[in-house]
């Protein structure tokens, strides 16, 4: 999955409201001001209140920030956002490709006599404060109360929906049990939380602050006892005090600054995703403060038991609604007159006829034709396009349930696809295939694997700008960290990661292809005459055939036919008894042998 976009249409983005921030920054002295897209979470979604980098430029992208001077306000981006920066963003705004162009290198070229450079330190982490702070040794870093919310006036009111607990049916493990593990492991005296996914896991709690993705906004401390100070906005708790129970102190968030105020000893953070107004206010009190990586990190991305069998009941579930809306597509796409919104509309409708569906996991990209091109593409009234005969359509989708997060992509042919884009999916579906079946052994991150799923697509001079694979959650964000595939993913994989498997193909102005399933990682099946190292492999969780019609056959290995053809067989026998008759009829043609 990858976050969508749609055009920006509000006129007084841009121009007007940077001019209004210069004036600010004029009259505070301040020469740079940085504006990311991020909240004091740091995570990937902000709530509406926090969406200052959209609110500033126009920029909808999950990832990216501007560095506002006098005379100029550079946008970086990364590769996935070279299309969708040009459509959002003014004139006045400058794109800046990153990580490529770094601001330490680019902020000197355009003040060579530096100046003072503020930042909100609620929205950046300590380790990109001191790196800035290294690199930038001609500018003096100040932190400032948040220019942009001083002239945003109408700005929306921060998330106020309650928490909830979450099920031990569905967490499988109690949180005091989580709590007494981590605090047994701790050698600081605590360690703060501020990543949401973290506190939700550790305390099994789920909440609706951010769109699509069940999680609280919320602060936490974890003592070396197991006790924990829990700091959300006033009421949110309430429904779930007995789920908390006694060693779970509840605080308004206000109460943060001042209880770390009085924390003593060693204070463990992350550096990579606390706020730098943490790691100052620590050491303001004299604590020693560790810099490590969040507990809950490693422990929440290997699921247990319990949430496996949830994800893979979510998964059967989620493709019978999946299965149901390609059977759909193939009858109504032919007759002309569905366009992307359609479409969209149409796979919800599916999902929620499960009558399990909490929400989609984020908001579905449907991209007819050239518009599949675009990555992070999400369709609007304005961009909405028809689903035309011979060209390609691309739906990437999921669901939110209450037993797993679901994250599938298909490319689906309308009409007859050119040999080229038979070529192309093919290429894709083979680097997919190479994941699926991959044994590695133990210690093995996924920037060792990344290569894999782009070596078909290599050989014939091609390749995507997106990473491979993302962590998922368990009824929980949808990209969950640490681990991945792609070229940065430096994270060792263990038994129980769930990960995305999306190789891509995208040609600009024409068509983009992508493939995804999601997979999770086991302790590889014993091999005859192999050695006694103990060894990984992929289990597939997502069953939807691949578009037969895609996939030139001249192109397969005899392993890479028998793989798709076992594949469709296993999809067949999982969904076919959950299907009606006509839908059961699709099927058998859709996952028929190669």
């Amino acid at each position: 999955m990858f976050q969508s976009f749609e055009v920006s249409s509000s006129p007084e983005q841009g121009p007007p409201r940077l001019a209004a921030i210069r004036a600010l920054m004029a009259q505070r002295g301040v020469d740079v001001f940085l504006v990311p897209r991020a909240d004091a979470h740091q995570g990937e979604y902000v709530a509406p209140r926090d969406a200052r980098l959209e609110w500033l430029t126009g920029f909808s992208g999950s990832a990216g920030f501007c560095a506002v001077l006098s005379d100029v306000a550079g946008v970086f981006i990364d590769g996935r956002y070279r299309v969708q920066v040009r459509a959002q963003v003014a004139d006045d705004f400058t794109p800046v490709h990153w990580p490529e162009t770094q601001l330490a290198d680019w902020l000197p070229a355009q003040r060579p006599n530096g100046g003072k450079l503020a930042y909100d330190p609620w929205l950046h982490t300590v380790s990109e404060i001191a790196g800035l702070r290294e690199k930038l040794s001609g500018f003096e870093l100040v932190s400032i109360d948040n220019l942009v919310d001083a002239i945003w006036a109408d700005q929306p009111a921060a998330p106020s929906a309650p928490f909830t607990a979450h099920a031990l049916e569905h967490a499988g493990e109690a949180h005091d049990a989580k709590r007494a593990r981590l605090s047994a492991a701790l050698k600081e005296t605590a360690a703060v939380l501020t990543l949401p996914d973290s506190i939700a896991w550790l305390l099994n709690i789920r909440g609706m602050d951010i769109a699509r993705n069940p999680v609280p906004q919320a602060f936490a401390i974890l003592h070396q006892s197991g006790r924990v100070d829990l700091f959300a906005g006033a009421g949110k708790t309430a429904g779930i005090a007995d789920h908390l129970g006694p060693d779970v102190t509840v605080h308004d968030f206000d109460d943060f600054i001042p209880t770390l105020g009085g924390l003593q000893g060693k204070v463990l953070i992350d550096s990579r995703t606390c706020p730098d107004i943490v790691a100052t206010t620590l050491k303001e009190a004299g604590c020693d403060v560790v810099q490590g990586q969040d507990p809950c990190i490693l422990p929440k991305a290997c699921k247990n038991a319990t949430e496996i069998a949830g994800a893979q009941a979510a998964h059967a579930r989620d493709a019978v609604a999946m299965v149901q809306f390609l059977s759909w597509l193939d009858t109504e796409a032919p007759k002309g007159g569905l366009t992307e919104i359609d479409v969209v509309k149409a796979l919800e409708g599916f999902r929620t006829q499960t009558n399990a569906l909490r929400d989609i996991s984020f908001d579905t990209i449907c991209g007819s034709g050239p518009n599949g091109a675009i990555v992070h593409y999400r369709v609007s009234e304005k961009t909405n396009r028809p689903v035309q005969n011979d060209e390609l359509l691309l739906v990437d989708s999921g669901g939110q349930y209450i037993d797993g997060t679901t994250d599938i992509t298909r490319t689906i042919a309308i009409g007859t696809p050119t040999d080229e884009q038979r070529a192309c999916y093919t290429r894709v579906l083979q680097g997919m295939i190479a994941v699926s079946r991959i044994r590695f052994p133990q210690g093995v991150g996924g920037q060792h694997l990344d290569a894999l799923a782009r070596a078909p697509l290599w050989m014939a001079g091609m390749d995507y700008d997106h990473g491979t694979g993302h962590g998922v959650g368990s009824y929980l964000s949808v990209h969950e960290g640490p681990q991945g595939i792609s070229r940065r993913s430096e994270v060792a994989l263990k038994a129980g990661m769930i990960l995305s498997n999306e190789p891509g193909y995208y040609r600009e102005g024409a068509f983009g292809i992508r493939i995804e399933n999601l997979i999770v990682t086991v302790d590889a099946p014993a091999l005859s005459g192999a050695d006694d190292r103990a060894m990984l492999s992929f289990e597939t969780l997502t069953y939807v055939p691949f578009d037969r019609r895609l996939i030139d056959v001249d192109l397969l290995t005899n392993a890479e036919r028998d793989w798709i053809d076992r594949y469709h067989s296993d999809t067949f026998a999982l969904l076919a008894p959950r299907l009606d008759t006509q839908t059961q009829d699709w099927l058998t043609i859709a996952c028929a042998p190669l």
